[in-house]
């Protein structure tokens, strides 16, 4: 019987001897981790009430940049009523028509703009969505953690699933719109040289964008503007044969005219402005064109009577 009890006395005092697990070490572990979900709480009420701000802001530079290309047509339909009302006097029809294209390059300008305001909204709310979607605490493509990628590399790329480094990636083109909007502006402020080389660039790089067909009519306009008629014509052509479904088509087809009138070429200018008349009968060019042939004393040819009334 004493041989069993030394044994367990034994046992007893070394129990006693094991400290136990600190129980605060638990708790604080608990309170850090309680204060950062809600630092993380505060942090995307914060970012959410900066873009409900930024929101209210850009909506309203929207409003603004609408107003003004309302008050832009209202003008361009004064102008084209006074290109209808000097029928017959080519010169003020073509300074008219001038007048006329400069607005409607205001107007391309500020419905960039708006383009550019409207992406920078859905850009806002898409980031904040990413956000509100990832788990708390658990921040997505940090260095490090599980699934994260190296920085420069792609998700399934050779280099990301070989670990190999990244190779160095070649300069990318700037956005069709900034670029566009970029060349815009120095045509509307006459800089045509620094405008020709940003408009070729959007061809370049973007050659099946409906913004490359743009920049092919206003470099037709640098060089109508120069007095070079061919280069001119050559670039109202292409917007005519590779974006003939452009805005731009009937004042490509107008200015065209103009270009071979102005080179010599009296017979193909009245043969693209009668085109022009055929195909566009309701815009603003084919009264433009109207108004120059009458003044050239050329008739239009009128429409023969249909058999159904």
């Amino acid at each position: 019987m004493r041989k069993s009890l030394i044994p367990l006395s034994a046992v007893a005092a070394l129990a006693l001897l094991i400290p136990a697990p600190p129980a605060h070490a638990v708790s604080k572990e608990m309170v850090q981790l309680q204060t950062q979900v809600q630092q993380l709480q505060d942090m995307l009420q914060h970012l959410q009430t900066s873009n409900d701000q930024n929101m209210g802001v850009l909506q309203h530079l929207v409003q603004q940049t609408a107003d003004s290309v309302s008050r832009m047509q209202q003008t361009l339909n004064t102008l084209q009523q006074q290109v209808e009302a000097q029928n017959g006097q080519g010169g003020k029809v073509d300074q008219l028509s001038g007048q006329i294209q400069g607005v409607n390059d205001s107007i391309d300008e500020m419905k960039t703009r708006m383009a550019k305001l409207d992406k920078s909204l859905q850009d806002i709310q898409s980031q904040l969505q990413n956000i509100q979607s990832q788990p708390v605490g658990q921040p997505a493509g940090q260095p490090g953690q599980p699934g994260a990628t190296p920085q420069g590399q792609q998700p399934g790329s050779p280099q990301a699933m070989s670990g190999a480094p990244a190779q160095p990636q070649q300069p990318q083109a700037p956005p069709v719109d900034q670029l566009y909007q970029s060349a815009l502006r120095d045509y509307t402020s006459a800089r045509y040289d620094l405008a020709s080389g940003e408009f070729g660039d959007v061809i370049k790089y973007y050659p099946q964008d409906d913004m490359a067909g743009n920049a092919y009519f206003y470099l037709g306009e640098i060089s109508y503007r120069k007095g070079d008629y061919p280069t001119a014509i050559q670039n109202y052509d292409a917007v005519l044969e590779q974006f003939s479904g452009s805005s731009k088509a009937p004042a490509a087809q107008l200015r065209k005219g103009l270009a071979e009138i102005a080179a010599n070429k009296k017979d193909a200018g009245v043969r693209d402005l009668r085109s022009l008349v055929a195909r566009y009968p309701q815009t603003p060019e084919a009264a433009q064109a109207r108004s120059r042939l009458n003044g050239m004393g050329v008739r239009l040819v009128a429409d023969k009577p249909s058999a159904y009334r």
